[in-house]
């Protein structure tokens, strides 16, 4: 069973799922609301709508934190609302969708194929580039890019009248930070910006439990540590896992690799 919906300030509430231990935030304000996130096929997306409901009536504005399919493979159930996105983000999954449609496929259980085979890739029509401003029931939401992290399109979403940041994968809570399409070099860069504009204390990763801004300042230390330690790596001429590495050998190899593009 999914967790139910959290109040985690004033009408902004985060829904945990099973699925991926995937959080989808909601922003409800006068007669509209926002949806971040959007899961990983139609029939999540028609599971997230009836909880929706069940919180609000009001039409809707969705935003995909970035392209990965977890988290915008839903969008076309919340069609014709507005999708915003990074404008990367529309790009890369209008380059790369089918592609994560096939590497989906390739791990998902046969029973759920038909799920995903039927998804329609629906990638943000409303796109930025460093920054929008939403009107969501008369309530100021904010869009940001802070640089390059879980992928090159991360978005981090403030909530200023109620004191939250959804932060997506750039924050993750009960697993390691992953790696595989990302910039661990620019990563903890992206969080120490973040950290540094937004004063917010209540901060939703794009999976796991709620956190606070020592969970993300510790995370950013770590990943440093990573980054630091695959240049050291890069510069041995090596890609195997150093002592002292802060993730799991599996994560920490995956960053190794990705660091190692960025430094040829």
């Amino acid at each position: 069973m999914n967790e139910p919906w959290q109040e985690i300030g004033d009408r902004v509430f985060v829904r945990r799922h099973r699925s991926f231990d995937l959080n989808v935030g909601l922003v409800v304000g006068d007669g509209h609301c926002l949806v971040l996130d959007t899961r990983m096929s139609h029939r999540e997306a028609g599971d997230l709508i009836a909880a929706i409901r069940q919180v609000t009536s009001a039409s809707w504005t969705v935003v995909n934190s970035h392209a990965h399919f977890d988290h915008c493979f839903g969008n076309a159930a919340f069609r014709p609302a507005e999708i915003w996105g990074h404008l990367r983000c529309a790009e890369d999954l209008e380059r790369e969708g089918e592609l994560q449609r096939g590497n989906v496929l390739g791990f998902m259980p046969e029973e759920r194929r038909a799920e995903i085979e039927e998804v329609e890739i629906v990638p943000p029509d409303h796109t930025f580039a460093e920054s929008a401003t939403l009107d969501i029931g008369g309530r100021a939401v904010h869009l940001r890019y802070f640089g390059r992290g879980h992928t090159d399109n991360d978005i981090v979403v403030q909530v200023p009248d109620a004191g939250v940041v959804f932060a997506g994968d750039l924050v993750e809570e009960g697993a390691p930070p992953s790696f595989g399409d990302g910039y661990p070099l620019d990563w903890p860069l992206t969080l120490a910006a973040m950290l540094g504009e937004l004063p917010e204390d209540v901060i939703v990763p794009g999976h796991g439990a709620v956190v606070d801004r020592a969970f993300v300042e510790e995370q950013r230390a770590q990943i440093a540590v990573m980054a630091e330690l695959a240049r050291q790596a890069y510069a041995a001429g090596t890609k195997e896992v150093p002592a002292g590495a802060p993730f799991p050998e599996e994560a920490a190899r995956t960053a190794i690799e990705r660091a190692w593009l960025q430094l040829i």
